[in-house]
């Protein structure tokens, strides 16, 4: 087509972190044209994409698609975007509705709907003694949990409930317990990065900045967290574990504990963790 300039994004399209994209924002100017394989390579959504047209638009910046009938430097190709974006806001409207309708018919049946308020009775009682024998500092986090016959995930959603303030006082417990040669020969640590992007499940929610910090607030600060970009998905994390299989059920709690985070505030998660080196990943 004739394009004096480059830019090649080995990014999933899907994703929001996009320095290439980011970089060809700031470099383009009053009439140029930005010529694209095709329209999913460009935006996230179709709200991603009619926003990144209005935002050319503003520039005298024109967009043409290989593969699809766009070309907004022609009358035509101005008016196939326009319907695409009517269809859009059509379908939020129509979805915002079905949504207003559906809790109104749930409150008119006596369901107020909403996160559950607190614990039921049984959890409550496990809650306080889940604080009790975690600030005794007498067993590890794995004791507790086989004792009152919960995951570690419950346990720290206990514990949180509770106002305890979650460190790595069991595994500093955990050392005086045992002896020294034994320490060195059970207890390891690993640095790991933590890739984690945090969606609304609708597209006319908008919880996922709430949901992100609740999830490193709660979840990842336990494991040393720290935070590569200030708007960055990439965390470093360090984890101490026994053995292999401890790790990855560490590793594995980490993801589903976020994921259930983001589940009560209407929201899913993806992600994958990998070693420094690269040479181990789930």
């Amino acid at each position: 087509e004739g394009c004096e300039k480059l830019f090649t994004e080995f990014a999933s399209g899907a994703k929001s972190d996009r320095p290439e994209l980011k970089q060809l924002l700031e470099e383009v100017r009053s009439g140029d044209l930005i010529v694209i394989w095709k329209l999913d390579r460009l935006g996230r959504s179709l709200k991603h994409l009619v926003e990144l047209v209005e935002q050319l638009n503003e520039k005298t910046v024109g967009l043409k698609s290989l593969n699809d009938p766009i070309d907004t430097t022609t009358p035509q190709g101005k008016l196939t975007f326009n319907i695409f974006a009517s269809l859009a806001e059509f379908e939020r409207d129509i979805i915002s509705e079905r949504t207003k309708a559906g809790l109104k018919a749930a409150r008119a049946r006596g369901r107020l709907g909403g996160r559950p308020k607190g614990l039921s009775k049984e959890s409550q009682s496990k809650a306080c003694a889940a604080e009790t024998l975690y600030n005794e500092r007498k067993l590890t986090v794995k004791q507790i949990c086989e004792q009152l016959s919960v995951s570690k995930a419950t346990l720290y959603s206990y514990l949180r409930y509770r106002g305890v303030q979650i460190g790595n006082s069991q595994n500093e417990n955990k050392s005086e317990k045992i002896s020294q040669d034994d320490t060195e020969h059970l207890m390891k640590s690993i640095k790991v990065l933590l890739w984690l992007r945090v969606e609304n499940n609708q597209g006319w929610m908008r919880r996922k900045k709430g949901a992100r910090k609740e999830i490193e607030d709660y979840v990842l600060r336990r494991y040393d967290m720290r935070k590569l970009k200030k708007d960055g998905w990439e965390y470093e994390l360090t984890i101490s574990y026994t053995d292999d299989d401890d790790l990855d059920e560490t590793i594995y709690e980490i993801l589903n504990e976020a994921e259930s985070t983001a589940d009560m505030r209407t929201c899913f998660t993806e992600a994958d963790v990998r070693t420094l080196d690269g040479e181990h990943s789930w």
